[in-house]
C-alpha cells in the first residue's frame, strides 16, 4: 500500500500522542507517590547544549574539587587486615563466636557457630597522624597523613552485585545512572576531545554488576562511563580500517550528522543530536586519546615509581592512566580491580595467600598516585576516593558450616573503611568507628548516600537540588526514599 506524506505525518504524530500518554500516566502515578519525599526540587534538567553536552558548567557554589579518581576493588577487601585494627578481636581469636552477635543476622555463606578470627597480619602506626596500618600496605602507609579515613561506612546490601550498584549509583537496582554520570552531567568537562567520565579496568574481569555501575540511566547516553584499554587501542575501533583515510572518515561523519539533524528536526529527540555530538567526539578522540593513553612517553623514574610495564593491563598501569587523564582535564576517572573477595574457598580467595597478592599489586601504585598528584600540583583540585561494597566478618567463614582448608572472611554490610585524599578533605583525619570487633559501626555510622552527598558537596552541588526528571519525580544521586541523608561535615577541610 502506498503511504502517502500526509497519512506518515497523522500517524508519526499519533505514535508520539501515545507516547505522551504513557510516559505522562506514568509520571503522574510516580509524582503522587513521591510528592511528599524530603527535598523534592524543581524537575527541570540542566540547560545543556545537546550538540555541545560536555561544555563545561557551573555548579551551584564554589567548588573543591575539579576531578574525581574513584578507586573501586571489587570483591569489598577486608578492613581488618588493611586499616581497622582491633587488638579485643586478636585476643579472642579461635573461640565460638556469642549467640548474641549471630542472632538476628545473615551472612551470604557462614553457617552455624563460626570461629573468630583475629588480624591475619600485624598492625602499626604510621605517619604524624598515627593512622593504622597492616603490614600489607607498607609503600600506601608512607601517605599516611595524606589519608583521610572513613571507618563507620555501612551499607543495607550483602550480595557484590547490588552492593556495587548502590555504591555507584545510589540503588542496588541496576539501570540509574552512575556518580560519574551525575558529575559530567552536573559540570560538563574541560577537555572536549575526551569523555569526561572514563573507565578502566584491571584483575581479568568486570565488576560483579557489570558495566551498569558506569551506565547513564536516564541521563543523556553521552554521560555514561567510556570503557577504555591499557593495552592496544584505548577504544575499541579508534584507528581507522585500512584504506579509509581521516578525511574519508569525516566526509562519512558529515553524511551521517545531516541525516541525524533532519531526524532530529523531525522527530524532536534531543538524544538524536547528543547522538551527533558523540561522532564527533569520536572522531576527535582518534588524536588525543591516542596521545593521552600512551603511558610509554612517561619517564623511567615514573615507571619505577609506579611499577608499570607499557602494553599489559594492569592496576599499575591504570593509576598512572588516571593522573595522565586528570592531567588532561577529564572530569570522573574510574578505577575498577577485581579480585578482591577473601572467603577462603580456594588459595586465590585466601587472606593468607591470594589476598597477599593482590595487596602487592595495588600497594606501589597507590603511593605513586598520591604522591605523584601531589607532586605536579594536581592533588590541590583532585579528590582520589578508595573503596569496596562492603567489609568482612570478625568471623572465619566456615562455609557448609565446617572448618576450611583456607582463612577467609565472610561479608558484612555493617562496618567497613574506606579513605579519600586530596581537595577538600582533612589530611591526616580518621572519621568514625567500629565496635571492639570491627562487627558494626557504633560511632558516626556514614551510608553510601552521606558519601555521595559529601562527594557531591565537594564538587560544589546541593545533592538535593542536582536532580533530573525521570517517571514524575526530581530523581538525584541521593536516594529519594531514605530520609537523613547529609553531608559528611567533619571530614571537610
Amino acid at each position: 500500500m502506498i503511504r502517502f506524506p500526509e497519512t506518515l505525518f497523522r500517524e508519526r504524530a499519533l505514535l508520539n500522542t501515545r507516547r505522551q500518554f504513557l510516559a505522562g500516566g506514568a509520571g503522574l502515578l510516580g509524582s503522587l507517590w513521591l510528592a511528599g519525599q524530603e527535598g523534592q526540587a524543581s524537575s527541570q534538567p540542566l540547560a545543556i547544549d545537546p550538540a555541545r553536552p560536555l561544555a563545561p558548567r557551573e555548579p551551584h557554589f564554589g567548588p573543591k574539587v575539579r576531578n574525581v579518581i574513584h578507586l573501586h576493588m571489587a570483591g569489598a577487601p577486608s578492613q581488618l587486615e588493611l586499616f581497622d585494627y582491633k587488638p579485643e578481636l586478636a585476643r579472642f581469636d579461635g573461640q565460638e563466636t556469642p549467640a548474641s552477635l549471630l542472632e538476628g543476622k545473615r551472612f551470604a555463606f557462614i553457617q552455624g557457630v563460626p570461629r573468630l578470627l583475629g588480624p591475619v597480619y600485624p598492625f602499626a602506626q604510621q605517619g604524624e597522624s598515627g593512622q593504622w596500618f597492616s603490614d600489607r600496605l607498607p609503600q600506601l602507609a608512607t601517605q599516611a597523613d595524606r589519608l583521610c579515613f572513613i571507618k563507620s561506612m555501612v551499607t543495607d546490601q550483602f550480595n557484590h552485585g547490588p552492593a556495587q550498584l548502590l555504591m555507584h549509583t545510589g540503588s542496588q537496582n541496576p539501570g540509574l545512572p552512575a556518580a560519574g554520570a551525575w558529575v559530567t552531567y552536573g559540570l560538563g568537562s574541560p577537555n572536549q576531545n575526551l569523555p569526561g567520565f572514563i573507565v578502566l579496568t584491571s584483575g581479568g574481569k568486570l565488576p560483579d554488576a557489570g558495566k551498569t555501575v558506569w551506565g547513564s540511566g536516564y541521563l543523556p547516553s553521552v554521560f555514561q562511563g567510556v570503557q577504555c584499554r591499557s593495552e592496544g587501542d584505548p577504544v575499541l575501533f579508534l584507528t581507522n580500517p585500512a584504506g579509509v583515510s581521516r578525511d574519508l572518515r569525516r566526509s562519512m561523519l558529515d553524511a551521517i550528522e545531516a541525516i541525524n539533524r533532519d531526524t532530529a528536526a523531525e522527530f524532536g529527540d534531543p538524544e538524536t543530536v547528543t547522538r551527533v555530538a558523540q561522532y564527533e567526539l569520536a572522531f576527535r578522540m582518534q588524536t588525543e586519546a591516542a596521545e593521552a593513553f600512551d603511558i610509554a612517553q612517561e619517564t623511567v623514574e615514573t615507571h619505577a615509581l609506579y611499577g608499570t610495564q607499557p602494553g599489559k593491563e594492569s592496576f599499575a598501569n591504570n593509576c598512572l592512566l588516571a593522573r595522565r587523564l586528570v592531567e588532561r582535564g577529564v572530569r570522573f576517572v574510574q578505577l575498577f580491580d577485581w579480585g578482591w573477595d577473601s572467603h577462603g574457598a580456594a588459595a586465590s580467595e585466601a587472606l593468607n595467600e591470594g589476598f597477599k597478592a593482590k595487596c602487592d599489586s595495588i600497594d606501589r601504585p597507590l603511593m605513586a598516585l598520591l604522591s605523584d598528584l601531589a607532586g605536579r600540583g594536581l592533588l590541590a583540585d583532585t579528590l582520589v576516593v578508595w573503596t569496596g561494597e562492603f567489609g568482612r566478618t570478625p568471623m572465619q567463614e566456615n562455609r557448609g558450616g565446617r572448618e576450611m582448608a583456607f582463612i577467609g572472611r565472610d561479608h558484612n554490610p555493617g562496618a567497613f573503611t574506606i579513605w579519600l585524599a586530596g581537595a577538600g578533605v582533612k589530611p591526616g583525619h580518621c572519621h568514625g568507628a567500629t565496635d571492639d570487633l570491627g562487627y558494626a559501626a557504633v560511632t558516626d555510622p556514614v551510608s553510601v548516600h552521606d558519601l555521595h552527598a559529601t562527594l557531591l558537596h565537594l564538587l560544589g552541588f546541593d545533592h538535593l537540588q542536582l536532580t533530573y526528571p525521570f517517571m514524575g519525580a526530581s530523581q538525584r544521586l541521593t536516594n529519594l526514599t531514605k530520609p537523613g541523608t547529609r553531608v559528611v561535615t567533619e571530614i571537610l577541610a
